[in-house]
């Protein structure tokens, strides 16, 4: 196999599983662990893929902040059907914790008026809500972070020792197994693992593209959470990660399948 072959196999396998590692590229192209790691040397030079420890991946694992009317744009029909299917969750009288992004909020947006309390930290979701007379709404208050148009601070973290909720319904930058869920700001991380402890069941809202980034904080473990809500273009791989991890994961169809 010639050296643009075996990078074409490299680059199709990446495609097809998000991921993958110095043995088995050596074992499958028959070549030494030397000659891939050339190999995946030269294709990150290229910026094809992105170097991990002891393999590759197809997508930068680094995530840069991003403005909420930025990250709306991605995927909205991708939310919307995330949050349809997040709703069929929900129960007369419920007290939610739902926190901030642009997938929570698509599922804000899909909420019918029926008697329950939502708490927020995001004021976008709180808009979303604020026709609905049925859901009664509690903002947490502190500092406004212009990028997510929402709270974090102590004293949205004090406000919600006083709650205890059913579900909270949680929007993250990043989803990796091993390292867990993550976001770009630690202040943000503090508050998320605070609604995660007032809330009897984590449910994580994210689309197919947060699959393997990594933020700057760190939320929490896969572990901690109870439920994924994600579309069809999550790898088996993740999902396999996932199912050795304990953690439940409802797919919904990609737009164009």
């Amino acid at each position: 196999m010639t050296l643009r072959e075996r990078h074409k196999t490299i680059l199709d396998l990446l495609r097809d599983s998000g991921s993958v590692d110095v043995g088995s590229l050596s074992q499958r192209l028959k070549v030494s662990a030397v000659t891939i790691r050339k190999d995946l040397d030269q294709l990150e030079e290229k910026k094809l893929l992105y170097r991990t420890h002891g393999g590759a991946i197809l997508a930068d694992p680094y995530i840069a902040t991003r403005k909420v009317s930025e990250k709306e744009k991605l995927h909205p029909e991708v939310k919307r059907r995330i949050g349809q299917r997040a709703v069929e969750l929900l129960a007369a009288q419920d007290a939610l914790i739902i926190a901030s992004g642009t997938t929570v909020q698509a599922f804000a947006r899909c909420i019918p008026n029926m008697k329950m309390t939502v708490i927020t930290s995001a004021m976008n979701v709180a808009m979303e809500l604020l026709d609905k007379h049925d859901i009664e709404i509690i903002q947490l208050g502190g500092i406004i972070r212009h990028s997510s148009a929402s709270v974090v601070s102590e004293y949205a973290v004090r406000m919600l020792e006083n709650f205890t909720c059913s579900k909270l319904f949680l929007g993250v930058d990043g989803i990796d197994p091993t390292y867990g869920l993550s976001t770009t700001h630690l202040q943000e991380a503090c508050l998320n693992r605070a609604m995660i402890q007032a809330a009897t069941k984590t449910v994580v809202l994210a689309d197919s593209s947060k699959f393997g980034r990594r933020g700057f904080s760190k939320i929490c473990d896969m572990g901690d959470i109870d439920l994924v809500i994600t579309d069809s273009r999550v790898s088996p791989k993740m999902l396999e990660a996932m199912n050795e991890q304990g953690v439940k994961v409802a797919v919904v169809p990609y737009p164009e399948e």
